[in-house]
Parts: C-alpha cells; sequence; structure tokens
C-alpha cells in the first residue's frame, strides 16, 4: 500500500528541513496526482532542481529519490500496456485484435520515455498548485527585485497592480522646509521594474517636467508619490490630478471653493462661534472664550485672503474655459473631459506644496492652454508636471527629469535647453568610447604582431596584463530621447498611400446642426477636403470641433445643408476617446485579428511592431498598457484599413516625444486628406498647411502672415491674447 500525503510530507521534511511551505505543498501535490510517474529517476528529474534551491545537496536528494520511489510503485499503464515497441512491421487490416503483438510483454519498451515503466500521462503535474507556486514565487521575486522582462501580466479591470516601493529613511522630516529628498528608493509596478537605486530631489518653487517614453513608469511615479506609498516628509501639501471629479448637484465654482478645506473649516468654525454667542443660555466665561477663538479664526480668514477666494476661483475656471453660466451650472451636468478640468482648478485654488500634473493639456482647448502657461510661469511652490506637448515644457518647466531604464536623470533648463544638454553629453559619451575603443584596439595590435616575436615578447606580455586589467568595455546605451531630434527613426508610423479618388471627396455645403433646439451648434458652415488637404482645426472646446467630426464620418446628420462623401471612400478615425475603440481584455494582436480576420499571428506583430509594440508587449492585455501604447495599436488598426481621409481628434495625448515624431512624418508623408483636432502646437505646424477656426457657430479659415519665420498654428496661439489673471 502506497504511503499517504502526511508520510511523504514527513520523509520530505526530513530531508529538506528549510524547505519552504509552498514548495513543500507543491511537491506533495506531485504525489497526489494517481498518474504521476513514481520511478526513481522520474523523481530525481522532478525533485532535484526544486530542492537544490532549498539548499539540499545532490545526495541526499538521490536517497530520498530511492526512498520514495521504494514505498510508492509505480501505477499499472491505462489498459494494461502504454506505447510499446513492436517486434516488427504489423498490417493493421490483417492484425488479429487478441494478436500477441498487441499485448503487454516483458520485451516491449515504452518508446514515449525510456526511463518510464509507465510512460507520461495527460499530466504529471497539478496545473493548480503549478500555477499558485508560480503566482507566489513571482510575488516573492517581485518583493526581492528581481523580474521577468518577458512576463505577460494579467489584466483585471476592477484591480490595479499594487505599487511596490522600497525606500529608506524620509530626508527633511525633522524639520518645516518643503524641499524634497529622497535617496536610494525603488519602484516597482504590475512586476515591472520601473526605478532602482534612484533619488528624487525638488526644490521648492522649482518647476520640473518629467519626460521619458511610454510605459516607462511617469505615471506610476506621480501616483506613487500621491498615494503615499513614496513617502514625503508629513508637513508637505501634495495634489495629484489625475482623476475627474464625481458630478453632483453643488455648482462648478463652489466645488472649487470647497476644495480649500483650511477656508471651508474656518468657515464652519466661525458660524459655530457665531451661533454660540447669539445663544442666551451662554455664560459669559464661555463666550469670552468663544469670542477670543473668533478673533482667531477672523484673522486666520484675512491671513489667507478667504474674502477673495471667489472672485479668484472664478478666474481661474474662467481661464479653464468655464463661461459665467458653465460656472454656476451643477458638477453632475459636465462631461468627463469637464470634469477633470474642475479637478484642475480646485487644485490650482488649493495652492498644494507639491502639485502633480499628469497630461493635465490632454483636456484643454488652445486658448486654456496658453492661459494654464501662463499660470504656471507665476507658480510659486513646487510643480512636477508630465506631458509630451513640447512647447507646454519649454513654457513652464525650469528643469527637466529624465526617467530611464531605472533611473532619474537631472537637466536644468527648460525642454529645449534639456534636447540639446543630453545631445551634447551623448556626443560626449560616444567620443570617450571611440577613444576607448581605439586605444584597446591599438593595443591588440601590437600584441598579436610582437606576441611571438623573441625581441619584443616581454613588451607584448606586458601589454597583455595591461589589457587585462582595463575594465570592461561596454557602448553607450541607446538614447531611448534620440527621435525628438531624428523624427522618430525609431519608430517608423506609416500609413499606405490610397487610391486616387475624383474630386470632390468629402465636401459640406451650407450645414446647420445642433443636438436640441435651444442650441445651435453649427449654422451656415461649408469645406471641401480633399486628397491633398492637411487641416487643423482648432476653436475653444464647445465650439463644435467634435461636432464638425461627427458629421464628416457620418455619425450624426445636419438638420439643414449637405454632406457629400465619394462613394468609395474610406475613412479612419482616431476618437479623442479611443479607449472606447479597444478590446481591454484581449492582446493587440487579438484586437487586429478581430478586425482583420485570415491573416498569419506574424504579419500582425510586424505591424504593430512598426509602431513600437514589439515583444512581449503586444501579447499583454490591452488593459495593461499605457496610455500612449493604446494610441499605437489604434494607429495600427487605422493603417490597415488603408484609408483615404484621416480624422484624428487629439492624437498626440498620451503619446511620447518620439511617437510623436513618427507620426508627424507618416502624416506628412501620407497622400490622403488630413484633418487634426489638436493642441499640440508643434505637432500641428509639422503637418498641415491649412488652419481652420471653429467659434460661435461659424468655420473660419486663420490666414497667417507671410514671410513670417513662425508657423500659421503658432501664429494663431500667439494671436489669442490671453491674460492669466
Amino acid at each position: 500500500m502506497p504511503p499517504s500525503s502526511a508520510e511523504i510530507r514527513g520523509y520530505i521534511k526530513e530531508a529538506v528541513p528549510g524547505l519552504n511551505g509552498d514548495l513543500l505543498e507543491y511537491v506533495t501535490g506531485y504525489f497526489d496526482d494517481a498518474s504521476s510517474d513514481r520511478s526513481r529517476d522520474e523523481l530525481l528529474d522532478f525533485l532535484l532542481p526544486l530542492l537544490s534551491e532549498a539548499g539540499s545537496s545532490e545526495e541526499d536528494i538521490e536517497s530520498l529519490c530511492d526512498r520514495l520511489a521504494a514505498l510508492t510503485p509505480a501505477p499499472e499503464a491505462a489498459f494494461g500496456y502504454g506505447v510499446i515497441a513492436l517486434d516488427g512491421p504489423v498490417v493493421m487490416s490483417q492484425a488479429d485484435a487478441g494478436d500477441a503483438k498487441f499485448r503487454s510483454g516483458e520485451d516491449r519498451v515504452d518508446i514515449r520515455h525510456g526511463q518510464s515503466t509507465s510512460g507520461p500521462q495527460k499530466s504529471t503535474v497539478d496545473q493548480r498548485k503549478l500555477r499558485l507556486a508560480e503566482k507566489k514565487l513571482a510575488e516573492k521575486n517581485a518583493k526581492r527585485g528581481l523580474y521577468d522582462p518577458d512576463a505577460i501580466p494579467v489584466w483585471n479591470p476592477d484591480v490595479k497592480p499594487a505599487i511596490i516601493v522600497n525606500q529608506m529613511n524620509v530626508s527633511g522630516a525633522t524639520n518645516m522646509s518643503k524641499d524634497i529628498k529622497l535617496e536610494n528608493f525603488d519602484i516597482a509596478f504590475a512586476g515591472k521594474k520601473i526605478l532602482q537605486n534612484a533619488n528624487l530631489s525638488l526644490v521648492y518653487g522649482r518647476r520640473y517636467g518629467l519626460v521619458g517614453k511610454n510605459g516607462v513608469g511617469k505615471s506610476t511615479l506621480l501616483r506613487a508619490i500621491a498615494h503615499e506609498e513614496l513617502r514625503l516628509p508629513a508637513h508637505i501639501r501634495v495634489l495629484h490630478v489625475e482623476q475627474e471629479i464625481a458630478g453632483d448637484d453643488t455648482a462648478a465654482l463652489q466645488s472649487v471653493l470647497d476644495a480649500d478645506t483650511v477656508r471651508s473649516g474656518l468657515l464652519d468654525e466661525e458660524k459655530k462661534l457665531n451661533s454660540g454667542l447669539s445663544k442666551l443660555g451662554t455664560t459669559p466665561d464661555e463666550a469670552e472664550k468663544m469670542s477670543k477663538r473668533l478673533k482667531e479664526v477672523y484673522q486666520a480668514l484675512e491671513d489667507i485672503e478667504a474674502d477673495k477666494a471667489e472672485s479668484r476661483a472664478s478666474a481661474i475656471l474662467n481661464g479653464l474655459g468655464f463661461t459665467p453660466d458653465q460656472q454656476r451650472a451643477a458638477t453632475r451636468t459636465f462631461s468627463g473631459g469637464w470634469r477633470m478640468r474642475l479637478a484642475l482648478a480646485r487644485a490650482l485654488f488649493c495652492k498644494p506644496d507639491l502639485l502633480l500634473a499628469d497630461e493635465v493639456t490632454n483636456y484643454l482647448d488652445f486658448p486654456a492652454v496658453v492661459w494654464l502657461e501662463k499660470y504656471f510661469q507665476q507658480w510659486t511652490a513646487t510643480l512636477l508636471v508630465v506631458s509630451h506637448d513640447r512647447s507646454f515644457l519649454d513654457a513652464v518647466s525650469t528643469d527637466v527629469l529624465h526617467l530611464h531604464d531605472g533611473l532619474l536623470d537631472y537637466y536644468r533648463g527648460n525642454f529645449s535647453i534639456f534636447v540639446g544638454t543630453k545631445a551634447e553629453r551623448r556626443r560626449n559619451q560616444l567620443r570617450e568610447y571611440e577613444a576607448q575603443l581605439g586605444y584597446r584596439t591599438h593595443l591588440q595590435d601590437f600584441i598579436d604582431r610582437w606576441r611571438y616575436n623573441a625581441k619584443r615578447a616581454a613588451q607584448a606580455q606586458s601589454k597583455i596584463k595591461l589589457l587585462e586589467k582595463l575594465p570592461p568595455l561596454n557602448p553607450p546605451p541607446k538614447d531611448d530621447m534620440e527621435g525628438i531630434a531624428g523624427e522618430g527613426a525609431d519608430i517608423l508610423f506609416r500609413f499606405p498611400d490610397p487610391e486616387k479618388l475624383s474630386p470632390p471627396i468629402l465636401r459640406v455645403t451650407d450645414i446647420k446642426f445642433g443636438y436640441n433646439a435651444e442650441r445651435t451648434i453649427l449654422n451656415g458652415v461649408s469645406f471641401d477636403l480633399q486628397m491633398d488637404s492637411k487641416i487643423a482645426v482648432v476653436g475653444p472646446n464647445g465650439a463644435g470641433k467634435s461636432t464638425l467630426i461627427y458629421l464628416m464620418t457620418g455619425q450624426v446628420e445636419p438638420q439643414k445643408g449637405v454632406v457629400q462623401r465619394h462613394g468609395r471612400l474610406r475613412v479612419a478615425l482616431f476618437s479623442q476617446h479611443h479607449v472606447d475603440q479597444l478590446e481591454l481584455g484581449a492582446s493587440s494582436v487579438q484586437f487586429l485579428q478581430g478586425k482583420f480576420p485570415g491573416m498569419q499571428e506574424e504579419e500582425y506583430r510586424r505591424v504593430l511592431g512598426r509602431y513600437g509594440l514589439t515583444g512581449t508587449t503586444a501579447l499583454q492585455p490591452i488593459g495593461t498598457l499605457s496610455g500612449g501604447q493604446k494610441s499605437r495599436a489604434v494607429f495600427a488598426w487605422m493603417a490597415m484599413t488603408n484609408p483615404h481621409v484621416l480624422i484624428l481628434d487629439e492624437p498626440t495625448n498620451h503619446l511620447d516625444m518620439d511617437s510623436i515624431d513618427a507620426l508627424a512624418s507618416a502624416c506628412r508623408e501620407f497622400k490622403g486628406g488630413i484633418a487634426i483636432v489638436s493642441h499640440d502646437e508643434r505637432f500641428l505646424d509639422a503637418v498641415c498647411n491649412e488652419v481652420w477656426v471653429c467659434d460661435s457657430g461659424k468655420l473660419s479659415r486663420f490666414e497667417g502672415k507671410a514671410g513670417v519665420q513662425d508657423g500659421v498654428v503658432k501664429q494663431y496661439k500667439a494671436s489669442l491674447n490671453i491674460d492669466e489673471s
């Protein structure tokens, strides 16, 4: 009778006392499976790699296998025989079902496994326990900072992966300085190393731009600070503009005022004190205490300029595009983009010691971006902003943090200075590498020439020793920001050239449209989009830019006027809310397979690779990708539709610098028509040769000044004359 699981567990613990409990459970599970091969050699193959890592010697493991093999006889093969080697060829049509050739015998050999008496069955391992053991091992490796770069994360829409932080003591916690200095910390997210042995130093009053490629961990770093996974001194107030506010019946202006909890608390206390003083039952001593405290509250309100709070909140909302009527409207009436603006307004109103702003310009129009640039230029506290808008970073940042390869590099100056400084540093590294390589090559040439010459053998030997003492020479790591100066040479976005269509391909004539009878969005709008059109559509939010896109793509029909489309016209739309176009539980490869079935997987991966989704990234669930990586998946799908016209609604949102350059290059080379709604001035000037301004229900063309070096979009932006006050 074979031993029980408890007995086997005891034998294993006796042989390997220090074995981890999870691993012991996994090993014991092998014997619980009746189909497992119990031969001595099979047990040795299974146990040796597992128990060796637990510290057991090979001799002890072999002794344990001998003991377990003797105590646990192998099960008989199914049907009395396994897969066997026959004595000779057999003609199946002539063979008798009871032929001895098909019956087991002592001379039969299992050809599936030369050392097994029963041969492998469907599975020799409990798959559930195997997955459990692998999960436990992955968690332990994550705690130790060991990660598998090829691991594919699991996507769960209800559970975000934990941010794992390993941090030393917090500097500056014993004084009231608002400078931040964090040393020697690690951050990991979803099994991926973000930072290792990193240092973060933020001087109060400086404005830092955080840059790096898509998926490198910029947003994760901001979340680690905001969610207190990365500890800061307790006296520093931190606000993170990341999520839209929840909608309710509170007016937008009041919502901003309520964000300042200090002011709200003082006002509430003032009401309570005044109420207490007006009560008849209040004793003189109580009244004296209340009066004294009331004076302190009034002084505190005066110190924070509470009387100016409403006008200041209204000015912030106005700068971000809220009309007086919108400021009085309930927050539940606003869309997600407008609620994000409210979240930004609340953060600006509160004036935290450290403001974390993650892609805040994604939801703003040109006037609001210009206003925010000027507002941040007057910002007196510390700012850490993630943005891929270069003109915004140039206008706002005083310093740049470059996140790459698990490191944070610091540069003084705005983004343009960062690009120049980094390029010069890269050139110096290459010169140093080439000089060292030339020196070593010279030594090796001398050794090869004189090594076997009797007169110079001693010199050659000294050169050999010198060469051996030199440290290993590695080429400088590839610059992950090279695309910002090289037009995205690493990532080759490309939209295939469509066949020619006879005009008109898309013509709009005197249209009128409104979502209800009370408000007309567009009225009297006419335009003609050709195969060679490269058009930028700009204007304030709510003016009808998105509605214009819906009319062009046929998602809505005009109440008056005509939209004429060519019968063979193919239009590809990149939506501002492009996540709605994706299946978050599927991989990028599966997403393309669903849209364009019938191709080999290599073909889908080749297309995705051209858009920067390489290796296991193309196999990850889309829900685990960064915002920029999701955008790339949509661009790959658009390219496979072979469109005549590209309509891009805020395409640069979430894309890194390299990808924006690659997209601009692809749009310039595209032989079809393009209409772009964007607030990225540099991107629009790189692609478009026309600017249409959508405002007050009309569509007009902005004519830039001839002979001016600035692009037509930059000229439009300069013409806005936004006041930051």
